[in-house]
């Protein structure tokens, strides 16, 4: 399983592991174009950080500007609603095939009381776990998870910052995760997020 950080410092960028990529979104202030050429990463589409500011041009401008890098691209996420499925199908799927058409996987955020009716699946390529803490740790998440993995969709949950959840996303079969806490103090996060990475890959046994 893959770990997308969110999070980015020099003792990440120094010390590379194939478990581990990274997790882009509009206005971060590093040089995306350069970690894109070497990384394996995902795109976010920003729209919960910037509120009523998000842009939808403005996220397909970013967009396009990373396609020389598309083959190192897991998925780009289509702009969503937290904790709203029916708005986040209307707000993402007239995007789908516009993410295709730019040469990324298209991610499809699932959220609270999602059901399989709700999904793009001919559009999707990866289904992303998100929605409420209590809503992607419970079995109607798993469920959903279950039906994209049986559709062969890339399955990814956001918001992972701990061993517990991490664990979770392992046992559910997920192919990939993301959080942000290399951002705080990564001289003690990074050592923790290879410990939790070598458990669940299968490397050594690591209590909870």
């Amino acid at each position: 399983m893959l770990y997308l950080s969110g999070g980015i410092s020099q003792s990440l960028l120094g010390s590379p592991r194939p478990d581990i990529g990274l997790m882009f979104q509009p206005g971060q202030g590093y040089d995306k174009n350069r970690l894109a050429a070497f990384w394996k990463f995902a795109l976010d589409n920003g729209c919960y950080a910037q509120g009523a500011s998000f842009d939808a041009g403005d996220w397909l401008e970013w967009l396009a500007g990373l396609r020389r890098y598309r083959a190192n691209c897991l998925f780009a996420l289509a702009p969503d609603v937290l904790a709203d499925y029916k708005a986040t199908y209307n707000r993402s799927e007239p995007y789908m095939r516009t993410i295709r058409q730019l040469g990324f996987p298209a991610g499809f955020v699932a959220q609270d009381g999602i059901n399989e009716g709700w999904v793009p699946w001919d559009e999707t390529d990866c289904l992303f776990i998100g929605g409420t803490t209590d809503w992607k740790l419970s079995e109607d998440a798993w469920a959903i998870a279950a039906v994209a993995r049986a559709r062969g969709k890339w399955v990814h949950m956001g918001r992972v910052n701990s061993f517990t959840r991490l664990r979770a996303a392992r046992s559910a079969l997920l192919d990939s995760v993301d959080g942000t806490q290399i951002r705080w103090r990564p001289d003690v996060h990074l050592p923790a997020l290879h410990d939790w990475l070598d458990a669940v890959n299968g490397q050594h046994t690591l209590a909870a």
